[in-house]
């Protein structure tokens, strides 16, 4: 049974990073903000840390996600949860103790994500699945905002809403990468719960009418 939920996430990854608190205010409307950390090891590029998502935890009311591109989140990853982010997602691939921490982003007050590049089986971590709140399925590369998305991954969207269903699991099946009016629905009828949009959201006249409008589509493409 997919989810008729859907949960709006604006990257501000594509937002005007000189004026973020303004940037965060015009996305009002939207469920979650999305925060790209990136470290230039496990990706190649560097974005911001802890310092610029506190200054975010007091400019918003917007609870931040904050999806982690960073080598060893095992250590770095519980104090984004400490500093307020409501959900924190690490990569399968960087981490060493993937349970582990995700126990230790539930005890610090945040949610837990599970982050899987392109190329990463799904299959090899569906047992840990019990241990996280989120889901993230990336439908681009990890380390660029601006690309397409890559439609091989919609059988990966509907394989984790089949072990999330079939599992029983309360998981958010979240997609990021090239989520636009044109894409976003095939990812809503694959089962994805949350939408991370960037420039389709931030690139937009009136950001908050693009929250609603990518809302709109992704809830008419719920099975009912």
């Amino acid at each position: 049974m997919v989810s008729k939920n859907v949960l709006i996430a604006p990257s501000i990854l594509s937002a005007d990073f000189a004026k973020l608190g303004v940037e965060a205010e015009s996305v009002r409307g939207a469920d979650w903000l999305h925060v790209d950390v990136m470290d230039n090891h496990f990706v190649p590029n560097l974005t911001l840390g802890l310092p610029v998502v506190k200054s975010l935890l007091a400019a918003t009311d917007i609870p931040l996600d904050c999806h982690l591109m960073i080598d060893d989140p095992d250590r770095w990853a519980p104090a984004y949860a400490e500093a307020g982010a409501y959900n924190v997602t690490f990569h399968a691939e960087a981490a060493s103790n993937a349970v582990a921490t995700a126990k230790n982003l539930r005890a610090a007050g945040a949610k837990a994500g599970l982050a899987l590049k392109p190329g990463t089986s799904l299959a090899d971590w569906a047992e840990i699945l019990p241990h996280f709140d989120t889901l993230l399925v990336m439908t681009v590369e990890p380390g660029f905002g601006g690309q397409s998305f890559i439609s091989e991954m919609v059988p990966k969207i509907a394989l984790a809403r089949h072990l999330v269903d079939t599992g029983h699991l309360t998981i958010v099946v979240q997609v990021d990468g090239g989520i636009a009016a044109h894409t976003i629905e095939a990812a809503a009828e694959a089962g994805a719960d949350c939408f991370v949009a960037g420039s389709a959201v931030f690139g937009a006249q009136n950001p908050a009418l693009a929250v609603a409008q990518l809302r709109q589509i992704a809830q008419a493409a719920k099975i009912p």
